[in-house]
């Protein structure tokens, strides 16, 4: 038996160039069609200085897409940039900015020219009640409709807009089965704030708009509860401000409140699957991960796995007359005071069902946000 040394070979050595260069040519050829597949779809995503948009940004760049994303004022680069970097993200060419206003139709146009999709995902939502409530249901409702006709008019396939819970669950009586997507709040009924107008008038414009005037464009919506989950900095959403005031001892006692929970990267997972899923056309997604919890039990499940960072989560019920009283004070409470005793339950069996979507728990959902607070230090009081 004679062995050859490939080194010393020439015929044999160049055949098995040829062989090694040959897979190593498929092998590239493989690995970038799978990117390029991704990489060829732009997707805009409004609002990425917002905490649900930063999310959208991190799960689309992990998954290969170029991303623009729009922002009000160049102001506000940097400051989505670091908030990337805090989740090990350095995106480079594949993240652009678009400068925009949900009041203006300046800058539409160009924020989605060449875009495959859109994630519609800023909305306001202030930490008070506004003097007036068409401040939020103007820019809301205008601003829908604004990304929508941009959309239609670049030839985009799919927006998901980021509707709510608020859209579906409001002002009904108390009912013991859990909402699904084919209920819509009623605006005339009892604890209908400015918020829950805001969501629900421009969730209905935005279906009205496809069904008149949408062309080919296509519309999927998600509806979150409250939006839990890692903080990636000090831009969060309201609900997690709740957790935050059990924790940094700004509650003096837990109010009798109900809230159906959600973690964040799940949210943006589920606009995701609605996205690119051809099932996910024309329906609303419930995004909802189990029953809802009452501050005692969030309580609890800090309390059992926080150690001394939830030593300050309270024991006792805090007495409806006191939150009320409170509310005079504290504009964001007097937003929660009509929802007191309440109990208002969601169903995700749709986006289990059509979408294949697997929430984490309520309890995994309040713990990463705990954690991102510990680790970010945001548990002081301001």
């Amino acid at each position: 038996m004679i062995f050859y040394s490939i080194d010393y070979n020439p015929t044999i050595k160049k055949i098995f160039f040829l062989i090694s260069t040959t897979i190593l040519s498929m092998a590239e050829l493989k690995t970038n069609s799978k990117t390029d597949t991704n990489n060829k779809k732009l997707v805009l995503v409004t609002g990425g200085s917002g905490f649900i948009g930063s999310h959208c940004l991190i799960q689309l760049l992990n998954s290969g897409y170029r991303v623009r994303t729009t922002v009000r004022s160049p102001n506000r680069v940097d400051e989505v940039l670091a908030t990337l970097k805090t989740a090990g993200i350095i995106p480079g060419e594949n993240l652009t900015f678009a400068y925009t206003d949900l009041t203006k139709d300046e800058g539409w146009k160009d924020a989605v020219a060449g875009c495959e999709y859109v994630l519609h995902v800023a909305s306001p939502f202030p930490p008070g009640i506004p003097k007036h409530e068409d401040e939020l249901i103007i820019p809301a409702r205008e601003g829908a409709l604004r990304v929508l006709k941009a959309a239609r008019d670049a030839g985009v396939k799919r927006v998901v807009l980021t509707s709510s819970f608020a859209a579906i669950g409001y002002g009904h009586k108390p009912q013991n089965k859990p909402f699904t997507e084919v209920d819509w709040t009623s605006l005339d009924g009892d604890g209908v704030t400015a918020y829950v107008k805001s969501k629900t008038l421009a969730e209905k414009a935005a279906w009205d708009f496809i069904a008149t005037e949408g062309g080919s464009l296509e519309l999927s919506v998600v509806n979150p509860v409250g939006v839990f989950g890692p903080a990636l900095g000090s831009d969060f959403s309201t609900s997690i401000q709740i957790i935050q005031r059990m924790m940094n001892g700004s509650l003096p006692a837990l109010p009798r409140l109900s809230i159906g929970a959600v973690d964040v990267r799940d949210v943006v997972d589920l606009h995701l699957r609605a996205m690119t899923a051809p099932e996910a056309k024309g329906e609303r997604f419930l995004a909802v991960a189990g029953k809802s919890m009452t501050m005692q039990e969030m309580g609890k499940v800090l309390k059992s796995k926080m150690g001394d960072s939830a030593k300050k989560v309270p024991d006792g019920l805090l007495p409806d007359w006191v939150l009320k009283l409170m509310s005079v004070f504290d504009p964001a409470i007097k937003q929660i005071v009509p929802e007191l005793g309440k109990i208002k339950d969601a169903s995700n069996e749709k986006a289990k069902r059509v979408l294949g979507w697997s929430p984490r728990s309520n309890e995994e959902t309040i713990l990463s946000t705990a954690e991102s607070l510990v680790k970010l230090d945001l548990l002081k009081k301001k």
